[in-house]
């Protein structure tokens, strides 16, 4: 086929099952698939790709429900714009689940607002995997090997997660780690 296709051709090829004509909307789309989720997620562009490739992903998954082929860059940016908000809606949930869990963490007696402010501030800096190790083991007691099996890490870096992630938040609390 020549370049000169429409989106309505390419719709029409890759509804009929033409994994190449789909991968030529995503080529002539992504630009401002990926421009757009930039500007509205205020991130890098590196979760811009993500939600893109998530919109892309669903969008091939869906791809019979667009009512007019010609319109599929705005059904395409329409789809990102709710995948964008999906990954919104879940940072604050993971923000709002953290949050909650140092709220609830029992901070010995004497330990100032600024101090437990540096805490939270401290575990939002943790690397993700090491933030649920500290969390799983320093934060709900369970044991290195528990953690472990939840999280599919081996028991040697969950170790180390803890010890790292412990090191982090007692240097954020100004103590030492020298326990």
């Amino acid at each position: 086929m020549d370049g000169a296709e429409t989106d309505v051709d390419l719709v029409r090829r890759a509804r009929a099952g033409s994994d190449r004509a789909f991968s030529r909307l995503v080529e002539r789309h992504q630009a401002a698939v990926r421009g757009f989720v930039r500007r509205f997620l205020g991130s890098g562009w590196a979760e811009a790709d993500d939600v893109a490739q998530d919109a892309f992903v669903a969008a091939w998954a869906s791809l019979r429900t667009l009512r007019d082929p010609a319109g599929v860059r705005p059904w395409l940016c329409g789809i990102a714009w709710r995948k964008a908000q999906d990954r919104i809606r879940g940072a604050r949930r993971g923000a709002a689940r953290d949050a909650g869990w140092l709220e609830a963490v029992s901070l010995p007696a004497g330990v100032a607002a600024e101090e437990k402010m540096a805490l939270q501030d401290a575990m939002a800096e943790l690397p993700v995997d090491v933030r649920a190790c500290v969390a799983l083991c320093l934060g709900d007691g369970w044991s290195h090997s528990e953690a472990a099996e939840a999280l599919g890490l081996p028991l040697g870096t969950v170790k180390s997660h803890v010890a790292r992630g412990r090191t982090r938040l007692l240097t954020a609390l100004g103590g030492s780690d020298d326990a």
